[in-house]
């Protein structure tokens, strides 16, 4: 069969991700089977509801240009969305059918075939999503939580941004100096961009150490393989584009003077143990070896993409334990950049701190979307909690504008995968092996909280 790349990928925001166990993911509800499924009778397989929600999805795509992520499917279902526009109408409606179908397969499910359940819940999940984003499509506005919980099945905390007010009195003390905390934080941080010339050297040394860390305990096909590129205009710093048979281009946005601690996180979380290995995983393992052709495709806004960002993220520290990331960028990296080693504990004690307030991206974003603060509130926030000049978070802003709830996605998809990883740790079960079964199972955010709530 012939396959047809589309697009793929996953977006990396520029801050830090938090860990705020706090966090609840209510979306639970809206992904469970109503009673109404036992009334309902299909005559469909789970393999039929499947094509259904690919072809969906590459149909929703025609209105929807950021939809479809990645697909790798047959050539002659691209075709055919490709030949005509359906209307956003009777996209709705047959999102409803499907979720009907689905319920009532549920419904139908034996509970001791984990599998097969696992399997239909995540579809399920997927379809609603679909839904809610034709739904916006056609004019229909939510809240930001409501809009979260549709699409990834996770609601994220609500904070004061006086909150955070405390972690900055904390960074205030790691940079001291004229202007403003936002001022001399940034100033500092772009003492450290790579220079431009040895920006992709710096870049492969990073991504070969990530890969030669991750294949010690991953064994991944002998295919697989990643080319870099630098792009600019983008509202991301760094993308995934999965081209399908194992292999991506990451693209690095080099709008603004790319920071050395840049090299390790986006080699992380693009490629290894990231997005990269996260898309070879899935295409090996659910869509060639069990024949789930619903991964064919990769709706972006869908509950995917906070399992995508949120082991992504969590794949830096799960790669470089404790301070073995700082001793990299300190030995290796410093020296290959041109810049002096004595600033990489000072970078790794101030990115520590600002970790902290990696949460205040979604308040900010929940205040700006639900109509709470204007725009240019937002970028003054973004300045202030960021930690960012007046550039950097007016375009972090446009990603808000752009992604809309995708953000949460970041932080919040970081710190359920962080507390699923070290509970299961906690049983005896080695961490890698905890990560695989995230990125190897369909996963969403309420089936990482289902042990503790």
């Amino acid at each position: 069969m012939k396959n047809i790349v589309v697009a793929c990928a996953a977006l990396f925001l520029l801050s830090a991700c938090g860990a705020d166990q706090s966090a609840e993911t209510s979306a639970k509800g809206a992904a469970e089977p109503s009673s109404a499924a036992q009334s309902y009778v299909t005559s469909k397989t789970v393999d039929e509801v499947a094509e259904q929600f690919v072809k969906l999805s590459l149909a929703i795509g025609q209105h929807d240009k950021a939809f479809v992520d990645a697909y790798h499917g047959p050539e002659e279902w691209a075709a055919e969305a490709d030949a005509g526009q359906r209307d956003l109408q009777s996209l709705e409606a047959e999102a409803e059918v499907l979720i009907a179908e689905m319920d009532a397969l549920i419904a139908a499910s034996d509970s001791a075939d984990a599998s097969s359940v696992a399997r239909k819940t995540m579809l399920r999940k997927n379809l609603v999503a679909a839904q809610t984003r034709v739904r916006m499509a056609r004019g229909e506005t939510f809240t930001f939580d409501e809009e979260t919980t549709l699409l990834y099945d996770a609601t994220a905390p609500s904070y004061t941004l006086e909150e955070f007010d405390q972690s900055l009195a904390a960074i205030d003390g790691l940079v001291p100096g004229e202007g403003t905390l936002a001022e001399r934080v940034d100033a500092f941080r772009e003492s450290l961009a790579i220079p431009g010339d040895r920006l992709d050297a710096v870049f492969s040394a990073a991504m070969a150490e990530c890969r030669r860390r991750t294949q010690v305990h991953f064994s991944l096909p002998d295919t697989e393989r990643f080319s870099i590129g630098y792009v600019t205009g983008k509202p991301w710093s760094g993308y995934n584009w999965y081209q399908g048979d194992f292999e991506s281009l990451i693209e690095v946005n080099t709008d603004f003077p790319v920071i050395i601690d840049r090299a390790v996180d986006l080699g992380c979380h693009e490629g290894y143990p990231g997005h990269h290995t996260w898309n070879v995983m899935i295409e090996r393992d659910l869509l060639r070896e069990k024949g789930w052709i619903e991964y064919a495709v990769y709706p972006l806004f869908s509950p995917q993409s906070l399992i995508a960002e949120g082991s992504a993220n969590f794949g830096i520290q799960l790669a470089f334990p404790g301070d073995e990331k700082i001793a990299f960028e300190r030995d290796v990296l410093f020296p290959m950049a041109g810049l002096d080693p004595a600033d990489a504990d000072k970078l790794a004690a101030l990115n520590k701190a600002q970790r902290k307030l990696s949460h205040s991206r979604n308040q900010i974003a929940r205040l700006y979307l639900d109509g709470d603060i204007d725009r240019a509130t937002a970028i003054e926030l973004t300045m202030k909690y960021s930690l960012v000049s007046k550039e950097r978070a007016d375009k972090s802003v446009r990603f808000t504008e752009t992604y809309r709830g995708y953000v949460i996605n970041y932080n919040l998809g970081r710190d359920l995968v962080q507390s699923y990883v070290e509970r299961e740790m906690a049983n005896g079960v080695d961490a890698w092996m905890a990560f695989e079964g995230i990125l190897t199972t369909p996963t969403s955010a309420s089936d990482l909280r289902e042990e503790t709530d």
